[in-house]
């Protein structure tokens, strides 16, 4: 069974806003849609580029290095130069704790 772990607050990810938080080793980007939560890995696929600094409009989120975009909501690459996907979570809240699966 997936074991899902507090990585930051509601409260702290406000609505059309990404932030970025470290699970171990790995860099996640938590996004706030229309109230709707999604985390998903923060390096883009093209150089890597910090995805968590990145501008979101809607369910879109744009790298700041070099304007690839991707469909937080699915993980997938809508725009080059990024291609391909990047790793979503599944979230959960819980109160004003938000939840996610632990990376593996």
């Amino acid at each position: 069974m997936a074991e899902f772990i507090k990585v930051a607050k509601v409260s702290d990810v406000p609505e059309g806003e990404v932030i970025g938080v470290d699970v171990g080793e790995t860099r996640i980007a938590i996004a706030n849609v229309g109230g709707s939560l999604y985390a998903f890995g923060a390096e883009c696929t093209h150089m890597g580029g910090p995805l968590d600094e990145g501008f979101l409009e809607e369910s879109l989120l744009q790298c700041p290095w070099h304007a690839g975009t991707f469909d937080v909501s699915k993980g997938e690459a809508v725009d080059a130069p990024a291609s391909g996907t990047i790793p979503t979570f599944p979230v959960r809240v819980q109160g004003d704790d938000i939840m996610i699966e632990e990376p593996s």
